[in-house]
């Protein structure tokens, strides 16, 4: 079990975050093969931070023919619930995570398919009929919902489609009465061939999706308490963190610290020769020095003022990844390291 934790700096008190002040981050991971025991995965370079994750790959194909393979990167999917708020890095474009790829050095254009769920029924048809855009965020699908036929807009409300707008009466400049309450998945996808006996580098980059609360959710009146434990298993905090956020509290009783949190899905790969990793590196970088990080992992080093490093060699992904990040919310704190 991958068990590790790192931590960097401390700073003063806060208040408990409400719950409507908490923003939840959208699992995002890496790419996924169509199964191939030809093509091995050399390496993943994985960097991670709250503006961008990136990653390089190297695969092999260990046989003497073409390999022709589907290569697929699954995007989180978004729902239109007005009770959640996911962390959306570019709410207004169906590629809102702002996702590219480069195979060999050369930008790659890959195929966008988008499909629609209400209830778990595919009503992708019904949205193009009535000239719907996909995504439950942008603007663009609520003005094309304001324009539905006054029979249509009842059936999809009784079917879960789409709900009144709750913000309509506060904010008629909105001009929406209904939004959309159905579920978009996205995933891009191109065909790749692998030269025999050749290497193939792929790499890719995205926006990441980071949730968060206003303050900290773990600790409050000078004691570890509310999501304490599960944030625990989850982030690997250990005592030398734990440590960290009490002497912040000390004032108080309220670490002032607002949480940043990413989530990166690394198990739904595999699908290649051997299923494990040649040369794996993760590069976790936490932006602010003053910030503490807890993350769970092997070996971890630090390589510089805000970046930690993990290498293993046939690396096989038990775990995702979920890092906690914890900002100080005004300008006090120093690095504890």
């Amino acid at each position: 079990m991958l068990r590790y934790v790192l931590t960097v700096a401390l700073a003063v008190s806060a208040a408990p975050a409400l719950a409507n002040d908490s923003v939840a981050e959208l699992g995002t991971g890496g790419l996924i093969l169509s199964r191939s025991d030809a093509v091995a995965m050399q390496s993943e370079d994985l960097f991670i931070s709250p503006e961008k994750v990136t990653v390089d790959y190297v695969f092999h194909n260990n046989t003497d023919k073409d390999v022709s393979a589907i290569v697929a990167f699954p995007m989180p999917d978004i729902s239109g619930d007005p009770e959640e708020m996911p962390a959306i890095p570019e709410n207004q474009s169906d590629n809102f995570l702002g996702f590219e790829v480069t195979i060999d050095g050369a930008a790659a254009k890959p195929q966008l398919e988008q499909k629609v769920f209400a209830l778990g029924i595919d009503i992708s048809a019904e949205l193009k009929a009535q000239n719907v855009p996909f995504n439950p965020f942008g603007d663009a699908a609520r003005a094309a919902l304001a324009k539905l036929p006054k029979a249509v807009a009842d059936d999809w409300v009784n079917r879960g489609i789409i709900i009144e707008n709750p913000e309509a009466d506060s904010d008629p400049s909105l001009n929406a009465p209904y939004a959309p309450f159905w579920q978009l998945r996205s995933t891009y996808w191109w065909r790749s061939t692998f030269p025999a006996n050749k290497d193939v580098h792929v790499s890719h980059h995205y926006k990441p999706s980071v949730g968060g609360t206003s303050s900290v959710s773990f600790f409050y009146d000078g004691k570890f308490q509310g999501q304490y434990a599960a944030y625990k298993t989850r982030y690997c905090m250990d005592d030398t963190f734990e440590n960290a956020v009490r002497k912040a509290a000390k004032a108080d009783g309220y670490p002032k610290f607002y949480e940043s949190r990413i989530a990166y899905i690394l198990t739904t790969g595999g699908n290649w020769a051997a299923g494990t990793i040649g040369n794996f590196k993760l590069t976790v970088d936490k932006g602010n020095p003053q910030a503490l990080v807890s993350f769970c992992g092997d070996n971890v080093r630090k390589v510089g003022p805000t970046s930690f490093e993990m290498t293993a060699k046939d690396f096989y992904p038990e775990h995702d990844i979920d890092i906690l990040i914890l900002n100080p919310s005004d300008n006090g704190g120093g690095d504890a390291n």
